[in-house]
């Protein structure tokens, strides 16, 4: 069934789609000279990444999130962080790429994990192309290592809800060979997401003149209905980003729409009414730019009061540094900054106790320590 576009209540979204254009472009322009951008943007990222799987109601703690970006893990990563931080990779990869990349048909299938392995994007070694063995990127291989944890766990809850099924008497018929070779213990073979991309992909088509924001709207409300993917629901968002980047709405950041999703309640997310839907999300978008703005203002501030630290200084004084660190993080903790700075541990709460950060987690071991 073709997703239909007419018969949309403009005289109740105009309103809406203004106030969401405004309030992102606000945003925007501001970032496009701000000293704080590219703290705000990383920060951007794990906060929408976090909130992605709170809308999936899974709970992931920002500061679980940014020690395990940093490798620096306090336990063993559960089946949940690990797909909140493949959601902050997506979120860095998209952003890192040009504005049109995400919504690419090779940028889709890369960004869905079918699109077959991908060369490293990077100069070539003096040995040309017929190099034997190359460098492989620690981050690289780390998310490689994450991906394929994801995966096992994906394996391991696909075996317990068949199981739970076969021991509760239901029918569990045996299914044929996927043409596309993907295991049919993870995706249903009745679930052609192809045909459901195609059909998404004719909204894009189909709503190319609409404003850009109420174009976002009901791409993500198709989204929801058409159900593109089995498990990347969360993959939607991030492509209307792309395209609120891609058109010039959000040219210098990229749009935590899950974020703002935050605080619009499930039953008009969910609602029957597709008005009622196309408001709500009007409504996140609008939320996430307004918690931008005043997320932006705080980093201004914040960095302006650390910086009155910095008078006086040596030039070779790491305090610039950390403040930078600081800024594009929501937390960090002694092990990140010694990392980061090459300094000791007691040199690293040394420069914490001179910048006057504030402790995140009140305990002795594990500390962290973020802005106020």
């Amino acid at each position: 069934m073709t997703y239909a576009i007419r018969d949309l209540p403009l005289e109740a979204l105009f309103g809406p789609v203004a106030r969401a254009t405004e309030a992102s472009a606000r945003l925007d322009e501001r970032l496009a000279r701000s000293p704080v951008r590219d703290g705000f943007v990383e920060r951007q990222h794990f906060a929408d990444a976090a909130a992605a799987l709170w809308l999936e109601g899974e709970l992931v703690h920002l500061e679980d999130l940014v020690l395990h970006d940093a490798h620096m893990d306090i336990r063993t990563p559960t089946h949940e962080l690990t797909r909140a931080h493949a959601v902050l990779r997506v979120r860095r990869r998209i952003f890192s790429n040009n504005p049109d990349w995400a919504l690419s048909r090779d940028g889709f299938l890369a960004l869905a994990g079918r699109g077959g392995a991908t060369p490293a994007s990077g100069p070539k070694g003096s040995e040309g192309e017929g190099a034997g063995t190359a460098s492989v990127d620690p981050e690289v291989r780390d998310d490689a290592e994450d991906d394929l944890l994801a995966e096992e766990f994906a394996d391991i809850d696909a075996v317990l809800a068949r199981s739970s099924k076969i021991l509760s008497g239901a029918d569990v018929p045996a299914k044929a060979a996927r043409p596309d070779g993907r295991p049919d213990l993870i995706y249903d073979l009745d679930w052609d997401e192809d045909a459901r991309l195609a059909e998404w992909q004719d909204v894009i088509a189909r709503t190319r003149d609409l404003p850009v924001v109420l174009r976002a709207a009901l791409l993500l409300d198709a989204w929801q209905d058409i159900e593109v993917l089995q498990h990347a629901a969360w993959l939607g968002p991030l492509l209307i980003a792309a395209l609120l980047r891609q058109e010039g709405l959000a040219a210098h950041h990229l749009a935590c729409i899950h974020l703002g999703a935050k605080n619009i309640p499930r039953e008009r997310r969910r609602a029957r009414n597709r008005g009622d839907r196309l408001l709500a999300w009007l409504d996140a978008i609008h939320d996430a730019a307004v918690a931008g703005l005043k997320e932006h203002d705080r980093l201004v501030l914040a960095k302006s009061q650390m910086e009155r630290r910095l008078e006086q200084r040596r030039a070779s004084s790491k305090l610039p540094d950390l403040v930078e660190l600081v800024l594009s993080r929501p937390l960090v903790s002694a092990g990140m900054i010694q990392e980061r700075l090459k300094v000791t541990k007691q040199g690293a709460l040394n420069l914490i106790g001179e910048l006057g950060l504030r402790e995140m987690t009140g305990r002795g071991r594990f500390r962290a320590w973020g802005i106020v």
